[in-house]
């Protein structure tokens, strides 16, 4: 397909974004895509570290832009009694409740359950139900928004998560500083934030369609947060290789980032 012209914010989604392939495509296997080397190896392992110990606990903790995926709360489900997922696109919502309420030809989980098991001595079918049943509430969400869940006010998060979210949906930085302030808005005094995310890309692709990406850089990415006045506990890179035979992203580097909020 030809350049976008114009940024695929969240309309475009519903009308041209395919969860299933999306799904297929990168997170198939624990590796995810091909071209994107050890890409998704390197967001479970520190989700992991961050989640598995205990150290991080708390009743509710907000995935935002969850896309059709569970994988940003595998390790954090045990921890925290309420988990929300949430997303702009409806069939990704759509995808996320066949899965939880075990339905026909709901897309299978069990290759990264298993693999987050490894890492953690865990039984994957005790893990998958503990989710299913932490897993409360899939809601419409609009990081562009003051409140991302608009007409819905959640009560104040332990621990908010995001994954691949905020650089595809917001067009330019100062949307993306807006998101995130939104983001913190929804965390509790002394919230831990946890974010995956990339640098430096511009698109991706699902299958032969394209979405755009708002480019970042670390430093864009930790000004804003101390901006908000948010602790930076941890920025992990991991750089792309071969990025001349990635035919499906352009992205500089993969981050894992812990923040926390600052108590009143």
């Amino acid at each position: 397909m030809s350049e976008l012209t114009t940024f695929t914010e969240g309309e475009f989604y519903e009308g041209h974004f395919d969860s299933r392939a999306y799904v297929k495509n990168f997170y198939s296997c624990p590796r995810g895509h091909s071209d994107e080397k050890d890409f998704l190896t390197f967001v479970l392992k520190c989700l992991s570290r961050v989640f598995s110990a205990g150290e991080h606990k708390g009743k509710l903790l907000i995935d935002v832009g969850s896309g059709p995926s569970i994988h940003s709360v595998i390790s954090a489900c045990d921890h925290y009694e309420e988990i929300v997922l949430s997303d702009f696109a409806n069939d990704n919502r759509r995808e996320i409740e066949k899965w939880l309420n075990n339905l026909e030809g709901s897309l299978d989980w069990k290759p990264i359950l298993q693999h987050v098991c490894e890492l953690e001595g865990k039984s994957p079918s005790d893990l998958e139900a503990t989710l299913k049943q932490r897993v409360k509430k899939v809601l419409k969400c609009d990081v562009r928004l003051e409140n991302p869940f608009s007409p819905h006010t959640l009560e104040p998060a332990d621990c908010v998560t995001t994954s691949l979210c905020l650089e595809a949906a917001c067009k330019d930085i100062q949307t993306y500083c807006h998101a995130l302030h939104g983001l913190t808005k929804l965390l509790r005094p002394g919230g831990l934030l946890v974010m995956i995310g990339v640098l430096g890309e511009s698109f991706y692709k699902v299958d032969d369609q394209r979405f755009s990406c708002l480019r970042l850089s670390q430093d864009n990415i930790e000004e804003v947060l101390r901006g908000l006045g948010l602790s930076i506990l941890e920025f992990n890179l991991l750089p792309a290789e071969n990025r001349k035979d990635n035919t499906v992203s352009d992205f500089e580097a993969v981050f894992h980032l812990v923040a926390r909020k600052p108590s009143e």
